[in-house]
């Protein structure tokens, strides 16, 4: 494998050799300078050879691709089948895809890009799919068109494989390998993934033929302008942190991540019916509403945006001053990549993760650490706190408004409250609470403590007691998988396990402990319901105790037996008669 490393950007569009066509929709575009990516993958997909392709999320590879792929199939005689097949993790990605190629071939007639991913009308799909020559698609309805045989893949000349780690994290990779088996073996492979991970490399030895590995420097996404920080809420209390949150700091634009669209929608929908002005972005949102709501959003008609990770690529909004992480992300380029739509073009920004529980705290602490970067935690602010952070406002609109000049008539009232016996004190009193009594937010606090969490320090444990023991066949992987399938606590995050004939005794983190017997109610284990309750007496005594009394009792018992022996009565003997010497 060849590889190379380019850093810079001195070539034109132009000095490219591009057709006019293409030439003249790049120029309508806005591009002059193509990206390293894209100076560097277009030379080599024109020459046939098969790429990897390394580079992160935003650094044009859509382009770097689609200009090969489109001149190639320009210069095929017949143009009726699928030449090119462009494999996406997911639908909306997809969709910005097609947008592009589209795009990209304004002025070529005989190019027919078709996006297909699931949760789409599949007859429109179908229909589309019998003039397609470049398929963009998710593998999964990929390889439901190929079942249906409303898609052949025996005339594709070029594979893509866009965002291929991300596709495995997905669980894509079994659905990639056989839609790649179905092409023919001469076709050009291209892939590009942030990451090399082992499957990677696999998938790459199998499909690939000495690959050209073109790897971008990479620009190094700096967080120093980005305070990061962090509050740990107790379980079912996020979205009621959430709003203190955005009460206390009042940004005039914010956006909230989720893991998922179920999420999302919930918080928005949440926040909007609070008074909030938030909206909601994710992938089953149709172009035109997310371009509305990207429009909103930027023109601050919408103070708020709630958003999942794959919806939030490629928003460029640099004033965004909060970004909330409202569910951990999944991993640390999630983490950068939703942190850093903040504290953009050398502006201060801030972020705040709300955690809830020790499991959450470390997961954040570790994608922190792995960055070399530090996070705080912080409390989450009272009603007392918001309502004063309110009156600071206030009295700072007061004092420029007399700063400035005030209206006669409004003296005038004064001086005719004086003359009436009222004090100035009373008035000006009487006037803010008239102003701004409306604006004082009432809400309830969450009780929260400061706890210290540390996978190398100590950890406090407490013992939890489920009616279910030896009797029931009871194992200790029995008694975790109960506990950890809830998503409190890791397998590892449990200590000690005793498990007796009637009951069972589990170790677990202290600061865990109401939540786990929360959430253990009416769990199942082994089939049999179970109940679950705080165990602060050490069990073993009342085992030992049991031992030692069961010893006990058979020591007396054998000590009996034993004596029973000594004085068991013998059978009388006849007794010998004495002769007497004569």
């Amino acid at each position: 494998m060849e590889n190379m490393e380019f850093n810079n950007t001195s070539t034109t569009f132009e000095e490219l050799d591009l057709s006019d066509s293409i030439m003249r929709a790049i120029t309508e575009m806005g591009f002059v300078t193509p990206t390293p990516i894209q100076a560097n993958a277009i030379p080599a997909v024109r020459e046939g050879r098969d790429i990897i392709g390394r580079s992160q999320t935003g650094t044009g590879k859509t382009m770097a691709f689609a200009i090969p792929a489109i001149e190639m199939i320009k210069a095929c005689d017949d143009k009726s089948d699928v030449k090119v097949i462009i494999m996406l993790p997911t639908r909306e990605l997809a969709i910005q895809c097609c947008a592009e190629i589209r795009r990209l071939t304004k002025y070529c007639e005989s190019i027919r890009p078709v996006e297909v991913y699931g949760g789409a009308p599949m007859d429109k799909q179908i229909t589309r799919l019998k003039k397609a020559n470049i398929v963009i698609g998710t593998p999964g309805r990929i390889m439901d068109h190929m079942r249906r045989r409303t898609l052949k893949l025996d005339h594709v000349k070029l594979a893509v494989l866009d965002e291929a780690d991300e596709m495995l994290s997905m669980g894509f990779k079994e659905d990639m390998e056989t839609i790649l088996r179905e092409t023919p073996g001469d076709r050009q492979t291209v892939l590009f993934s942030a990451t090399m991970p082992p499957a990677i490399i696999s998938i790459t030895d199998e499909f690939q033929k000495d690959p050209l590995m073109i790897e971008t420097a990479n620009k190094k996404i700096t967080l120093d302008n980005i305070r990061q920080t962090y509050v740990d809420v107790p379980m079912g209390r996020k979205l009621d942190a959430l709003k203190l949150l955005l009460y206390y700091f009042d940004p005039s634009l914010s956006m909230v991540f989720c893991n998922t669209k179920k999420m999302s929608e919930d918080v928005a929908a949440a926040l909007s019916k609070e008074g909030f002005n938030a909206e909601v972005l994710h992938g089953d949102l149709k172009q035109s509403q997310r371009n509305t709501v990207m429009n909103k959003f930027r023109d601050g008609n919408a103070s708020i945006l709630v958003a999942t990770d794959v919806a939030a690529r490629g928003i460029d909004v640099n004033d965004v001053e909060f970004v909330f992480n409202y569910d951990i992300p999944q991993n640390k380029e999630y983490y950068v990549h939703r942190i850093g739509r903040t504290g953009r073009v050398g502006k201060e920004g801030s972020s705040i993760t709300i955690c809830s529980g020790r499991r959450q705290v470390l997961e954040l602490i570790d994608i922190v650490h792995n960055l070399k970067a530090d996070i705080k935690q912080i409390d989450i602010p009272t009603g007392n706190d918001i309502n004063y952070r309110i009156s600071e406002k206030n009295i700072s609109d007061v004092e420029e408004t007399l700063s400035g000049s005030i209206n006669d008539r409004y003296k005038n009232m004064v001086n005719l409250l004086l003359s009436e016996g009222h004090s100035l004190y009373d008035i000006a009193a009487a006037a803010l609470q008239m102003n701004f009594a409306e604006k004082e937010i009432k809400v309830n606090d969450i009780q929260t403590e400061r706890k210290q969490y540390g996978k190398n320090g100590h950890i406090d444990y407490s013992k939890i007691m489920l009616n279910i023991g030896r009797a029931s066949k009871v194992a200790p992987k029995h008694l975790v998988a109960s506990i950890t399938e809830k998503g409190l606590l890791r397998g590892n995050d449990i200590g000690k396990i005793e498990i007796y004939d009637d009951c069972s005794v589990v170790s677990v983190p202290s600061d865990s402990v109401d939540e786990v017997i929360d959430m253990m109610y009416g769990t199942k284990v082994c089939g049999r319901p179970v109940k679950v309750s705080l165990y602060e007496q050490p069990s073993h005594r009342r085992d030992n105790s049991r031992k030692n009394d069961r010893r006990a009792n058979s020591r007396q018992t054998r000590e009996k037996t034993r004596a029973n022996k000594n004085t068991r009565t013998k059978k009388p003997q006849p007794k010998k008669r004495k002769t007497k010497e004569r």
